[in-house]
């Protein structure tokens, strides 16, 4: 007997009929005589049509409210499943996230989880009940409110659900079978990784891969707590269900140690983000405290910023300071340094959005060289000017024009033998 938390993201339970197969997926792990909670998101599209009407309501409007409407899309799928499969005779109830409780902090839209009581909830799974959980909520306790954890935060409730019941494995259901070396749309060749390493997946969640939420990979590889991905789409019976301390059938990706990975390649995975800025300011004089003039500003603003680049003019006085932010905090990240023009003393700003963010991923990066210089030679080769370089020690982030985005990914991809043989 196995404990097992299955997560459902909002394409796999789009309607009655996508529910009806989650509930399927679920008879299966019950069937095998495991312990099951399932962790829902809203339907597809629910969350966007209720945070426009929040919006619609008044653009300025109280945090603690825009979470009690949007935290109601997770309640319905949530009571719906239950509903479907206590009419396949399987004994279920839902649980919202301050019914358990799942305790946050007081960052409404963007509250993280500080512990969850789920001693009544072990029991329940403990006598054979399927908990269905509502996800990307929890309850801020000090004020006895709602909270949501931010877009995507379904993945986040998984995770720490699965920890905190100290569950065998945490399987992400999604709309696609695993985690692929680079998005398929742009190179059909791209594979599916049978399994992938926590620190690669975290690199690949922060720089642009979809698949999983950023917190939710961070978690798991905090405390351990084996993640698979797998596809909803796939026939439930098509699927081995969980048996505590086996292997499992190479079906989806399982996010794990790296010494779990017997044979890794230098780089595993081509990430790519569209949603960058490049923020350039000129003629700023070459001085001590200049930096702290224009980054302290923006971190008091919130703004994160990634690439940094300096360029010192010829007489040495000068020098232009080149950074990205995320392309949504462009307009904020612009007002910021104009109001800080004069403690900054630059000659004008420029900007731009139309820029892509390509990363090459990989453990094996640690102990090979010359990977930044065979991936700078083939994009020169292909005439693609890079604007920015930043480093980690298992990724090399590149900052080009948006126009090169999918030549730059599929060349990269072939460059470091991720085709499909």
């Amino acid at each position: 007997m196995a404990i097992v938390v299955m997560k459902f993201g909002g394409t796999s339970v789009a309607d009655i009929g996508r529910i009806r197969s989650v509930a399927r997926h679920v008879k299966r792990e019950i069937d095998a005589k495991n312990q099951v909670a399932v962790v829902v998101s809203a339907m597809a599209g629910h969350t966007n049509q209720l945070v426009a009407w929040v919006r619609e309501a008044s653009l300025i409007h109280d945090a603690r409210e825009y979470d009690a409407v949007v935290a109601s899309g997770e309640q319905i799928t949530a009571g719906l499943l239950a509903i479907v499969l206590q009419s396949m005779g399987i004994p279920a109830r839902s649980w919202q996230g301050w019914q358990i409780p799942i305790l946050t902090d007081a960052a409404h839209g963007a509250a993280r989880i500080i512990d969850i009581k789920a001693d009544e909830l072990k029991a329940r799974l403990a006598q054979g009940e399927v908990a269905v959980v509502t996800g990307f909520q929890g309850l801020e306790p000090k004020r006895n409110r709602i909270s949501t954890l931010g877009r995507g935060g379904s993945d986040t409730s998984a995770v720490a659900l699965a920890i905190a019941l100290g569950a065998d494995v945490c399987d992400i259901y999604t709309d696609v079978d695993g985690v692929y070396t680079t998005d398929p749309r742009i190179v059909p060749s791209a594979r599916r990784l049978p399994r992938i390493s926590y620190e690669e997946m975290l690199e690949m969640a922060s720089l642009g891969s979809k698949v999983l939420q950023t917190r939710s990979v961070e978690l798991a590889m905090v405390h351990r707590m084996r993640t698979r991905v797998l596809s909803s789409f796939t026939d439930p019976e098509a699927l081995q269900p969980v048996r505590s301390g086996s292997e499992w059938q190479n079906i989806g990706t399982i996010v794990c140690d790296e010494e779990e990975i017997v044979e890794s390649q230098v780089v595993s995975g081509i990430a790519y983000a569209k949603d960058e800025a490049k923020v350039t300011i000129m003629n700023v004089a070459d001085k001590p405290g200049v930096a702290a003039a224009i980054f302290g500003p923006l971190a008091e603003a919130n703004i994160n910023v990634d690439m940094i680049v300096q360029n010192l003019s010829a007489d040495g006085k000068y020098t232009d300071v080149t950074f990205t932010v995320n392309a949504s905090d462009l307009p904020k990240t612009l007002e910021v340094l104009k109001n800080a023009r004069e403690q900054i003393g630059y000659s004008e700003i420029k900007s731009s959005a139309d820029v892509v963010k390509v990363s090459v991923i990989g453990v094996g990066m640690r102990s090979h060289a010359g990977v930044a210089a065979k991936m700078f030679k083939a994009l020169a080769e292909k005439g693609i000017n890079i604007l920015a370089i930043t480093t980690s020690e298992i990724k090399i982030s590149v900052l080009i024009d948006a126009a090169y985005a999918e030549l730059a990914v599929r060349t990269l991809h072939t460059l470091f033998g991720l085709d499909k043989d």
